[in-house]
C-alpha cells in the first residue's frame, strides 16, 4: 500500500512510498482502510520535534475511514463501520478514564514510537525492511492502518469521509474548548488566537454557545478575513488586540483563547483577558517554551488559566456533539476545507498550510 514517511526528524518532506504494510494486527486491534486524512499543524510540529514522536513515522492523525477487519475481542465496533481516528486512546482503567476524564488518559502515550509500519529498503537499512510508528499510535497518511480498538469512534455513514477526518482532532479541540472547558456563556466577548483550523472550530464553538461579541486574532489577513465566515464578528492583527482589549467593559475579553502554542501568544492572551476573566489554551506548544507570570498578578487579578486537550470531555461525547451540530447546520465542516490533494501531493498540502493558505487540506485516499 502507499503512505508517507517522515524518515528523520526535522525534514521538510514526506517519501510517499508504494511498499508500505501495516503490521500489528491481532487481538484487541481493528484495521482501518483509510479514505481521507486531513493535516494539522501538530503533524508539522510532529516532523521538526516540537511534539515528541520518533523517527521514523507516518504522520498524520485526523483520518477517516472503514473497518475492514477486527480482532479476537474486539466488540463495539464492526465490519463496515465507518469510523474516525482517536490519537489519544483512553485505557477504560485508569484514575482519568474511571473519573470520566478519559481524554487525559495517557495510555497510550506509552505506545509511542511502537512500530506500526513496515517498508522495505529505507535509507539506513542497507536494504532490510524498516519498521516505522504511526503518529500518536495512527498514522493517517497511510491507506491502511492498524490501530487498537480504543483508538477508533464510530460516525454516522452518511457523515462524508472528509468532514469525518476534520473531527478526530482540530474541529473537536475548538469546539470543546468553548463548549465543556469554558463554557461560554451567552453574551460574552470572546477573543480567538489564531484563525487556523482549531481557531476557526474555536469560533464555531464560541457561537454555538451565544457569545455576544466573537473577535479573531490573526497576523495573516487572508485567514483574518476567512474567519468573519464562520461567526467571528471582528477580525484584528496582532498589534490591535490590546487596544480592543483597553476598550472593553472590565478591561478585556471574558474568555481569550490561544490556539498557537506559543508562550508569547499566551501572554498576550492573558493580558487581553478581563480580572476574572479566562485565558484558555488549545495550542500544542514546544516543553522548553516558558510563559512567565508573576505571582503577584496571578493573585491580584484572578484570571483563569484554563489548558484544553482534546476538547476537554472524552473525545467520544465531543465527536458525537460536533456530529449532532452539523446535522443541526450550527457548524459549517465543509466550509473548512479549502485544499483537496492526494496522497502524492501530500508534500504541497504541507506547504499550503507552513505558507497560511490552508485551512485544512484534506488527502484523498480512495
Amino acid at each position: 500500500m502507499r503512505a508517507a514517511i517522515l524518515h528523520k526528524t526535522g525534514q521538510d518532506t514526506l517519501d510517499v512510498r508504494d511498499d508500505v504494510v501495516a503490521v500489528g494486527f491481532g487481538p484487541g486491534k481493528v484495521r482501518v482502510r483509510l479514505r481521507a486524512a486531513s493535516l494539522c499543524h501538530s503533524d508539522l510540529s510532529a516532523m521538526s520535534g516540537v511534539l515528541p514522536q520518533p523517527a521514523p513515522f507516518v504522520p498524520g492523525h485526523e483520518g477517516a475511514g472503514d473497518v475492514v477487519e477486527v480482532g479476537e475481542g474486539v466488540t463495539g465496533v464492526s465490519v463496515g463501520d465507518r469510523v474516525v481516528l482517536c490519537w489519544m486512546a483512553p485505557c477504560g482503567r485508569c484514575a482519568h478514564c474511571e473519573r470520566g476524564r478519559g481524554h487525559l488518559c495517557v495510555a497510550s502515550l506509552r505506545r509511542l514510537g511502537a512500530p506500526g509500519f513496515r517498508f522495505g529498503g529505507g535509507p539506513s537499512s542497507d536494504g532490510e525492511p524498516v519498521e516505522a510508528s504511526g503518529f500518536y499510535g495512527t498514522g493517517s497518511f497511510a491507506e491502511e492502518v492498524v490501530v487498537d480498538r480504543d483508538a477508533v469512534i464510530t460516525v454516522p455513514a452518511d457523515l462524508p469521509y472528509e468532514l469525518a477526518a476534520l473531527i478526530g482532532c482540530g474541529v473537536t479541540t475548538g469546539i470543546g474548548a468553548a463548549v465543556h472547558t469554558a463554557r461560554v456563556e451567552p453574551g460574552a466577548s470572546v477573543a480567538v488566537i489564531g484563525a487556523g483550523g482549531v481557531g476557526v472550530a474555536t469560533v464555531q464553538g464560541a457561537r454555538v454557545c451565544g457569545a455576544g461579541r466573537i473577535t479573531v486574532v490573526d497576523p495573516v489577513a487572508s485567514r483574518r478575513e476567512r474567519a468573519l465566515a464562520f461567526g467571528a464578528t471582528e477580525a484584528l492583527a496582532p498589534e490591535e488586540l490590546k487596544a480592543a482589549a483597553k476598550g472593553l467593559p472590565g478591561g478585556g475579553f471574558d474568555y481569550v483563547f490561544e490556539a498557537v502554542g506559543r508562550s508569547a501568544t499566551v501572554r498576550a492572551g492573558y493580558d487581553a483577558a478581563r480580572r476574572g476573566g479566562a485565558v484558555v489554551v488549545i495550542g500544542a506548544g514546544a516543553q522548553d517554551d516558558l510563559a512567565r507570570f508573576t505571582m503577584g498578578e496571578l493573585f491580584f487579578n484572578e484570571k483563569r488559566l484554563l489548558p484544553s486537550l482534546y476538547g476537554g470531555a472524552p473525545v467520544p461525547r465531543t465527536i458525537a456533539l460536533v456530529v449532532e451540530l452539523w446535522r443541526a447546520g450550527r457548524i459549517d465542516l465543509a466550509g473548512m476545507v479549502t485544499h483537496r490533494v492526494g496522497l502524492a501531493e501530500v508534500n504541497e498540502a504541507i506547504a499550503q498550510m507552513r505558507g497560511g493558505e490552508a485551512l485544512r487540506t484534506v488527502v484523498v485516499l480512495d
